[in-house]
């Protein structure tokens, strides 16, 4: 080649004047060239003793190698178009403490693989973990002619001038075609992977590739790659091509035939030099950063097995029966609806009622029973209304409010209940009535006197009140819109990263139950939130027509709309409905790519749903005196930035958890007195002088009880609860933070619910038996969710591998998991909660305000 390169250089075509130049320069030139040949020739023939042997199939060679000579090993086989067989190469180095590697170099028609003895593989912070036996399996070309004949060699070479001794086997690998339903069970470990080819075989368009294994450790990577040489598996480039996931026990990954051109793909398994992916200890660090460290025993046994995916027709049944549970509600509120109508339209015929009478005005004529008899008061039984019938005119004030100036008890004036409700509410504001003094006077009287009714705290003008409430779902609605968009862009962008990348570790899936669709790979657990949704649009629309109801009531200065019953404001229903309704949108977008970033767009509207719920349950009986929504959804903001902080910084932070308990008991405080005070205190320098006062003059002068029990029942019994949850938290320091600051708002609501139904039951109140029917049919439901919420088929509290563990098959319809059922019954779950709290108080609606108990 060089000399051929001078003469080249020699006769190449020259003009000019300096030709007679360039000859004596072409002369030189190919001297120069002669002189390297022979030198190179001859230092070639000097240091390598070249040995070509040709070479059988399952034979083992036994071989010495050193600088001064290479051995070539010649194979041939016969490669068929519609037979696929691999070719596995076995090296083991028989000597010790050689100074160089021994190269391997396999030359193939279309491939070449290379690797050296010791293989080094590293593992985290650069350690080195040499691999004496080395086995790998060759890239099978593709041929176009139905047999054909190909060759190829083994060179072994060192640079190491000490003799080393090695064995060489090349075999075939019969099994290497994995076949559709049968299992195939084999052994890899970090020094000899393995890899499998399937072919989809006809009507099938996509499949599930199950990876098991008895043994947790050693963690181990499968992976799916497109048929092409080089095939990658190694443990430092197993994720340079396809898609690939870590695993302990289990591992799978659906593949579908659009993603393999070549209707084929390799199925490749390699297991790892350390276990800290997939959870396991962390080793030291390596003291001399050269220094080789003993991998030990790393083998480790594995089953795989290849299983056609569920056809089209289970995706259209999933579908369906999805459309058909929640559609099927719309039509039992409308023959609910219609059955009510016809009941009341007979009434009317018999009892010659106005059609245009609200079913209100209905009942309160007919009375409850439906016989024309008025109901007996629900207030003249019951141990609540008889100890407060003393009291009920009495003005008292604790020490904790008292003032200077004595104040006299106004009655409230009727003449503005008229007034007609198409007056414009523009000029209407809320302080109107709070900022004068005697008014602030007389709050100070009525709302701390022992026995409290609603016609004490419904004082204000029911249009500013309704005016207020109404800002809670005009804001809710804006917070969803901006809180979702970027949501939405993001989980898109999850997707893309994943499909992109073929990490399937950054998604945690179920991944024996995730069926893909279009760029989505978990179709059904998005599709199973479609019930949040469409419930969540049901009861607004059952909301909307109460309120339509309600406001021809008002037009009609019906007396019962007006001052009977508990207030009718159905802003936080509103509120409540689109709440329900963002939670199914923002949990698709979680299930889109489930992982601990973003686990907070499934938990955000929950909180959400938690504080409009308690909120909702108080405005029921003070409607004058709740939170505005302005304060409401920024306290709830804080709580969506601490579960922010705490999912961020909260895993096994010590101070973290400390600065949450303090906050979480101090808010917890803050509350109660604001609760037993109903906001007749104030937060000042003052504070603890008064705090003194009461001590002395309630607990040291004279030993009284509460002024309020009831109202102290609660309080003491939510504070054992949050004190303990706040306990908890600091020493058990759970994981997912999330969860525990959902599982806190949850426990409030449902003590506060319970309270709500104890002393309804006990001022003497019933349930209707719609209410009662929903809440014996909503508790089932929730615990029949919980469950399945329970059943924990994923979770990022741990590593991709060891969540894999907890995957499980489909239940229902070979479609959905245990997590869709727990999406389906939860938001059946949280539509009868929503129904609760509307019915539970219609026993009331002829009641008059000053006769219901305000608790």
């Amino acid at each position: 080649m060089v000399l051929r390169s001078c003469w080249k250089s020699r006769h190449k075509n020259r003009t000019g004047p300096a030709a007679g130049l360039v000859r004596v320069g072409s002369a030189a030139l190919l001297w120069l060239c002669l002189t390297q040949f022979v030198c190179a020739g001859g230092a070639l023939a000097q240091t390598k003793n070249v040995v070509q042997k040709d070479a059988e199939f399952d034979v083992t060679y036994n071989g010495t190698v050193t600088s001064k000579n290479q051995t070539i090993y010649a194979f041939n086989h016969t490669v068929s178009r519609n037979k696929t067989e691999g070719v596995r190469v076995s090296v083991d180095v028989l000597s010790q403490g050689f100074e160089s590697p021994i190269l391997f170099v396999v030359r193939q028609k279309q491939a070449v693989l290379s690797f050296q003895i010791p293989l080094i593989l590293r593992g985290l912070y650069q350690r080195k973990y040499p691999y004496n036996h080395v086995g790998r399996t060759l890239c099978q070309p593709p041929t176009r002619s139905a047999s054909e004949t190909q060759f190829f060699f083994v060179d072994v070479s060192t640079l190491s001038s000490q003799e080393t001794n090695y064995q060489l086997r090349v075999s075939r690998v019969e099994s290497f075609t994995l076949h559709t339903d049968k299992k195939f069970s084999f052994t890899a470990s970090p020094s000899q992977p393995q890899y499998f080819k399937y072919h989809f075989p006809d009507g099938v368009d996509t499949v599930i590739v199950k990876v098991n294994s008895e043994m947790i450790f050693p963690c181990s990577v499968m992976s799916i790659q497109d048929i092409q040489c080089p095939v990658y598996d190694l443990d430092n480039n197993v994720a340079f091509i396809g898609m690939y996931q870590t695993m302990t026990k289990k591992g799978a990954i659906t593949v579908q035939r659009k993603d393999f051109p070549s209707n084929s793909f390799y199925v490749v398994v390699v297991v790892k030099t350390e276990d800290e992916a997939c959870g396991g200890p962390l080793r030291f660090y390596p003291l001399r950063p050269d220094e080789l460290m003993d991998a030990g025993n790393r083998s480790k046994f594995i089953d795989v097995v290849v299983t056609p995916a569920i056809k089209s027709e289970v995706y259209v049944m999933g579908m369906l029966f999805c459309l058909g549970i929640f559609l099927s509600f719309y039509l039992l509120t409308l023959i609910m609806t219609c059955v009510e109508n016809k009941r009341m339209k007979k009434r009317r015929e018999v009892f010659q009622i106005p059609a245009d009478m609200s079913p209100t005005e209905t009942a309160s004529l007919l009375g409850k029973n439906g016989d024309g008899k008025t109901p007996a008061s629900p207030y003249e039984y019951g141990s609540f209304a008889d100890n407060c019938s003393t009291l009920s005119s009495e003005a008292i004030t604790d020490s904790a409010t008292s003032t200077d100036n004595n104040y006299g008890y106004a009655e409230r004036s009727l003449d503005s209940v008229g007034l007609s409700r198409h007056e414009s509410l523009s000029s209407v504001d809320e302080d109107d009535y709070d900022t004068l003094d005697d008014i602030n006077s007389d709050k100070n009287i009525v709302r701390t006197k022992k026995c409290l009714y609603v016609s004490d705290l419904s004082r204000k003008d029911k249009r500013i009140i309704s005016k207020k409430y109404q800002i809670y779902f005009w804001n809710i609605a804006t917070i969803g819109v901006f809180y979702a968009l970027p949501v939405v862009q993001l989980v898109i962008t999850y997707q893309t990263v994943v499909n992109v990348t073929g990490n399937q570790d950054i998604c945690f899936y179920n991944f024996l139950c995730a069926h893909p669709l279009g760029d989505l790979s978990a179709f059904n657990n998005i599709l199973s939130n479609l019930g949040y949704v469409l419930l969540g649009l049901l009861f607004l629309l059952i909301v909307l027509k109460r309120d339509i109801i309600h406001q021809r009531a008002l037009v009609r200065n019906d007396i019962n709309a007006l001052e009977c019953g508990i207030p009718k404001h159905f802003g936080l229903y509103y509120a409540m409905g689109t709440a329900l309704m963002m939670e199914g949108l923002l949990s698709a977008c979680y299930h889109v790519c489930p992982n601990y970033t973003n686990f907070q767009f499934d938990t955000s509207f929950m909180y959400m749903i938690a504080g409009l719920c308690m909120l909702k349950l108080y405005q029921k009986r003070h409607p004058d005196i709740n939170a505005s929504a302005y304060t409401a959804y920024a306290y709830l903001a804080g709580v969506i930035f601490l579960s922010v902080l705490g999912v961020v910084f909260g895993k096994g932070n010590t101070v973290f958890w400390i600065v949450f308990s303090v906050i979480h008991i101090l808010a917890t405080m803050l509350l109660s007195t604001q609760l037993y005070y109903m906001g007749r205190w104030r937060l000042d320098s003052g504070i603890l002088r008064r705090i003194l006062n009461v001590i002395n003059t309630d607990c040291i002068r004279q030993c009284s009880g509460p002024m309020y029990i009831d109202r102290m029942v609660l309080l003491v019994m939510g504070n054992i609860v949050n004190w303990s949850l706040a306990a908890y938290g600091l020493i058990e320091r759970p994981n997912d933070f999330a969860s525990y600051l959902l599982a806190i708002a949850i426990c409030n609501l449902l003590l506060y619910f319970a309270f709500y139904i104890i002393m309804k039951l006990r001022s003497g109140e019933r349930i209707q038996c719609l209410a009662l029917v929903c809440i014996l049919f909503t508790a089932a439901v929730w615990g029949l969710a919980l469950y399945f919420f329970f059943q924990g088929l994923s979770t990022w509290q741990k590593t991709p591998a060891e969540s894999r563990e907890h995957n499980r098959d489909c239940i229902l319809l070979s479609f959905f998991d245990d997590h869709d059922i727990w999406h389906f019954l939860s938001s059946i779950a949280m539509f009868g909660s929503f129904l609760v709290l509307m019915t539970m108080d219609d026993d009331l609606d002829a009641v008059q305000r000053d006769k219901i108990f305000a608790f």
